[in-house]
């Protein structure tokens, strides 16, 4: 497995150990809403949390989830764009992903705490719809393999209708989304930029 992805996953991994020792680290660095900035210094939005909510998550499914999402998509990904190219696309997965979500937030109003990988790994399964576009992903309900960009667009399309909906409370769709919309954004700007080594 590439080294930055390995990396991710023992970091996710490493904290999510830690969250069980000290469950009060969710608190300063889950992703507040930007109302909360006024309610506390316990509960309060702050600038390093668009990047720290991703290395935390609620549950051992949720972590089993995403890092298998990372292993299977980001090993791939990151042979493709190399180490630097591949963290700065995830990173930027996540702060996309993490600006959606306040946006979300700020216009319904919810006061709750987003955390997980979700939106770096939905910009790697972007990227890898788009760069493997004909290589088969097996769904897990129903067992159907499926070519990656159909797999990918019908992921999105599900998130669209969830997060419109409303119908799956507790996971943030429109984060999932912004994770893409930066990833293809990131992928967009560097096909038009003049070709230079990253690796």
């Amino acid at each position: 497995m590439p080294p930055v992805t390995t990396a991710l996953i023992v970091a996710n991994v490493a904290l999510f150990l830690l969250q069980s020792v000290v469950p009060g680290l969710v608190v300063p660095f889950a992703l507040w809403p930007l109302a909360t900035a006024s309610l506390g210094q316990d509960v309060s939005f702050m600038p390093w949390q668009v990047v720290t909510y991703a290395f935390l998550h609620g549950s051992l499914l949720h972590l089993a989830f995403n890092m298998f999402a990372l292993y299977m998509f980001g090993g791939a990904i990151e042979r493709v764009f190399g180490p630097r190219r591949y963290a700065l696309f995830y990173f930027v997965s996540v702060v996309s992903a993490a600006a959606t979500q306040l946006i979300v937030a700020a216009l319904s109003g919810g006061i709750y705490p987003t955390v997980g990988a979700s939106g770096g790994v939905f910009g790697l399964l972007l990227a890898y719809g788009m760069y493997f576009p004909h290589n088969r992903v097996m769904l897990l309900f129903p067992p159907i393999p499926l070519p990656a960009r159909v797999f990918v667009t019908l992921y999105a399309l599900i998130e669209l209708f969830l997060g419109v909906t409303g119908s799956q409370e507790g996971v943030a769709h429109f984060a999932h989304l912004g994770g893409m919309i930066g990833g293809y954004l990131l992928l967009r700007f560097w096909r038009a930029s003049p070709r230079r080594p990253v690796r």
